[in-house]
């Protein structure tokens, strides 16, 4: 049965264009987790959208964004960096949280992966025989504790792995 958390959670990737598998089962054990989830995609593909829609490639808080000539599609390069913070600000607490609180089931555990893939995006950028022993280490693990939780990774079939 989906409670409404995961209603919520699928809700959430499904306008963000993200591929959708049937949830595993949970239970209220991470309904805070799932809870943040929600709250993280949300933020992270409204994020996305304002990056699509104004050039910029920045996805976290770690990541610098590329600006040319100090404009963004025509648009001050200050205005739209502001944009983007406020969008980080509200996502840093979150992410915090994320990483805070304990996983009690997969699919928990699948969030948790699946924000450590949000925030290492970089190990996906280049096929898996590309990154460096380190990265790809952290990249299959990161997809497995995905797959098993079936908490799918929005970006991995953008380059063609799978």
């Amino acid at each position: 049965m989906i409670d409404a958390f995961e209603k919520q959670r699928l809700a959430s990737l499904e306008a963000s264009g993200a591929e959708i598998s049937e949830p595993a089962s949970t239970s209220d054990a991470d309904s805070p987790l799932l809870a943040l989830a929600v709250r993280f995609e949300t933020l992270a593909a409204e994020l996305a959208a304002r990056q699509r829609a104004g050039g910029e490639l920045a996805t976290c808080l770690y990541q610098q964004s590329l600006v040319q000539d100090g404009m963004v599609a025509g648009i001050d390069a200050d205005a739209k960096t502001k944009q983007a913070e406020s969008i980080l600000a509200h996502l840093y607490p979150i992410e915090q949280a994320i990483m805070a609180t304990p996983a009690r089931t997969i699919v928990g555990l699948g969030v948790k992966a699946r924000h450590a893939a949000y925030v290492m995006s970089q190990y996906w950028e280049a096929p898996i025989d590309q990154i460096d022993w380190d990265a790809r280490v952290v990249r299959l693990l990161i997809e497995a504790v995905c797959e098993v939780g079936r908490v799918p990774l929005s970006f991995r079939n953008l380059r063609g792995d799978e």
